[in-house]
């Protein structure tokens, strides 16, 4: 046999993986064998060997071998070749990403359940038991549709819904999966029937939420200064939005209904929502604008 061609072990010691692997590389055809020799050992080129660090260091980076495969396909150009390089790397990082987040809410709900006290930890199982990890936001995104008036243009039912429904935190504590979690079973448990009871009742919602949207927005500054609830442009918009979705005029008569109706009409389950939502994010929240203004309503009809 040639001198320079190296056998199944001095390949494998010289790439640092075991016979083994080389075995089940030259199988699935990814390293290609020079000869045999004449007791029908494998040997292969120092080309091979190179080829089998970079499967080693490719592999170390946990990218399949399908991918892999692919990428050693001698029939595509250079260029081409590092462009699906690039696309692998990419891909993999996505997974990787999910995989930390993954990583991150199981350790956050262990530690939950480590320090729960004794009466209330197989409770807090069963409800973390109801997430998938990481965990995603459809139930609360079903909650709000369901909740919204189905005439509503998509454009405005979008906002609302990424305004309404907090993402879960990336570096997540063990309070904030507790939190996520009791706010996953409370939109679980609303039917169709139970949001339509929540549901303003109005000729023209769109003008409502429109408006109202508008009204939250300019609340935001004032929410993250920690100035009081006062009168000024986002009452006076918050105002007009229920006015014109009602086809009155914003009068004091109105204002002073408005803040009887608002009064009466809050539901304890929303109320439940954005103290928990509040917990998940830094941003100040829907529920927060809303009771900021009603607390300013309140004020400017005494």
């Amino acid at each position: 046999m040639p001198h320079d061609l190296l056998s199944i072990g001095e390949l494998a010691e010289q790439a640092g993986v075991s016979v083994k692997a080389v075995r089940f590389y030259s199988d699935r055809g990814l390293l290609p064998e020079a000869d045999r020799s004449s007791g029908g050992h494998r040997r292969y080129t120092h080309q091979t060997l190179e080829r089998l660090r970079l499967i080693r260091s490719l592999r170390g980076l946990d990218i399949s071998l399908p991918d892999i495969t692919r990428l050693l396909d001698t029939d595509t150009s250079e260029e081409e070749s590092d462009n699906r390089l690039q696309n692998v790397v990419a891909r993999r990082l996505d997974t990787l990403s999910t995989e930390l987040l993954g990583l991150r809410w199981r350790e956050a709900a262990l530690r939950l359940l480590h320090t729960s006290p004794p009466g209330e930890r197989a409770e807090r199982l069963r409800l973390l038991g109801t997430l998938s990890t990481p965990p995603t936001t459809d139930t609360l995104v079903r909650y709000w549709h369901r909740l919204l008036p189905t005439r509503l243009p998509t454009r405005l039912t979008t906002s609302i819904v990424d305004a309404a429904v907090p993402p879960p935190p990336e570096q997540p504590s063990p309070e904030q999966v507790l939190a996520f979690a009791q706010l996953h079973q409370l939109t679980k448990a609303v039917n169709d029937t139970c949001a339509a009871q929540h549901r303003p009742s109005v000729p023209r919602p769109e003008l409502l939420y429109d408006g109202l949207r508008e009204a939250y927005e300019l609340t935001v500054p004032a929410l993250t200064a920690g100035h009081k609830p006062t009168t000024g442009e986002a009452l006076d918009c918050f105002v007009t939005a229920h006015a014109r979705s009602h086809q009155q005029r914003d009068t004091p008569a109105f204002r002073r209904k408005l803040r009887h109706t608002l009064t009466t009409e809050e539901h304890p389950t929303m109320r439940r929502y954005w103290a928990l939502a509040s917990q998940l994010t830094p941003q100040p929240t829907l529920g927060a604008a809303h009771t900021w203004l009603t607390t300013a309503l309140h004020s400017n009809t005494q």
